[in-house]
């Protein structure tokens, strides 16, 4: 593996989902240094509860400035004329709240923005591959969401032509070039997706894909009625994207902004897999990327929701590499416990009203909460009613250290070998 330094943190960027506050704080506390999100409809995750209403705009743009965040709002369905209106009371309320850019693939999206003076990203969605449209979308774009088809050969062969002609987008710097990194891959086109349509009659493209990939398939001969086992795979559902294993080549191949998919994933993934990157790149940075690493991120990445990993076709891979089971294959579940009634901060000490689940002394926990985002801990301490105890059951009231500050209202987790 390379380990020569080329490059400093500040000049990568670690774009995190953001499907809920506590994704949100979750992001802020793991490292990243953007997030993405939805507001009702016009965005892929339409149909998904991991959505924020216009009005929502306000606080995330706050929540974002202190930490020192960028924020960019998904405008990046195919938008019919009826949706226009929509399009431009979205867009005029993120210029308003000032929000980073939007990420649009619709030309009348992109126009819009242009002409209100907001940034705008292109998504993966245009399917940009060649040198030749990033040329052409660097008239409205500063950001390229290139194809997740392409090859680090081909993206580094992009990434040149943007240093050596000078390719600069409406704010007069050089196009920077972003790619997903980690998370869920589909079966379409970068992303363009008929199957849903097809079958249910709701449009991917339009944020309502109702994942029909992600089902069971059985392959059949029609000439002799012969079913075909394809090595018991689902012939649809690719494995998640994973680039851990080879990050240095993808920064060297000049790739910028590293888009983490996972908007309607909990907030635990979004701070694992940030926190694992932002690892991941100082160490690119810093020299110190072995493939020892390497193993331990990917083991660590394992703990959260994942379909297994592979690396996408970046490396030149022809053919995808297709789930064995259905759901996540996480090492670690989540068994809800309870609910925080109180914290006490000067011993740091929460009480904890158990609801769903006992506990026990050593557990491993998580709270989370829209203000809190994710708190990692093991259950110490436990109390009741003063005393110290092994073990708290079903509905009663104990208390227990935490690491950092936790609220009322918050949820508690344990979590379990899958």
């Amino acid at each position: 593996m390379e380990n020569k330094p080329t490059l400093t943190r500040d000049r990568i960027e670690i774009m995190a989902p953001a499907g809920s506050y506590e994704s949100l704080r979750a992001a802020i506390a793991a490292g990243a240094d953007s997030v993405y999100f939805g507001v009702e409809g016009l965005n892929m995750r339409a149909r998904s509860s991991s959505n924020f209403t216009l009005d929502d705009l306000t606080r995330i743009a706050a929540i974002t400035r202190e930490h020192g965040l960028k924020s960019y709002l998904t405008v990046n369905t195919i938008i019919y004329d009826e949706d226009l209106p929509v399009m431009r009371r979205v867009i005029d309320r993120a210029k308003e709240e000032e929000i980073s850019a939007v990420i649009a693939s619709d030309m009348a999206a992109i126009l819009y923005a242009r002409e209100a003076g907001v940034e705008v990203h292109v998504s993966t969605q245009l399917n940009v591959c060649n040198t030749e449209a990033v040329r052409h979308f660097a008239r409205w774009a500063d950001v390229m969401v290139l194809a997740r088809e392409l090859s680090l050969p081909q993206i580094e062969r992009i990434h040149r032509a943007i240093e050596e002609e000078d390719i600069r987008g409406p704010l007069g710097e050089r196009v920077k070039i972003e790619m997903f990194a980690h998370g869920a891959l589909c079966m379409a086109v970068s992303g363009k997706c008929y199957l849903s349509q097809h079958i249910a009659g709701c449009s991917a493209n339009r944020g309502a894909c109702q994942q029909i990939c992600r089902r069971s398939y059985e392959l059949r001969d029609r000439e002799t009625g012969e079913e075909i086992l394809v090595e018991n795979r689902y012939l649809l559902s690719p494995k998640d994207l994973c680039t851990i294993g080879f990050l240095d080549k993808f920064l060297a191949a000049g790739v910028r902004v590293l888009k983490i998919e996972g908007r309607a994933r909990s907030a635990e993934y979004v701070k694992r897999v940030c926190e694992c990157y932002d690892e991941a790149v100082r160490a690119v940075c810093e020299g110190t990327y072995t493939r020892e690493r390497c193993e331990a991120w990917t083991r660590r990445l394992s703990t959260v929701f994942n379909r297994g990993f592979w690396e996408g076709y970046y490396q030149g891979t022809p053919l995808v590499e297709l789930n064995r089971e259905y759901g996540s294959s996480a090492t670690k579940r989540k068994v809800y416990v309870g609910k925080v009634t109180n914290f006490f901060r000067r011993p740091q000490v929460a009480e904890i009203t158990t609801e769903a689940s006992g506990l026990d002394e050593g557990d491993e926990i998580l709270f989370l909460g829209e203000t809190t985002g994710v708190v990692e801990s093991f259950a110490t301490g436990i109390r009741i009613a003063e005393k110290p105890v092994l073990h708290v059951a079903r509905k009663e009231v104990c208390s227990l250290h935490t690491p950092e500050p936790v609220r009322r209202g918050d949820k508690l987790y344990k979590l379990v070998d899958a």
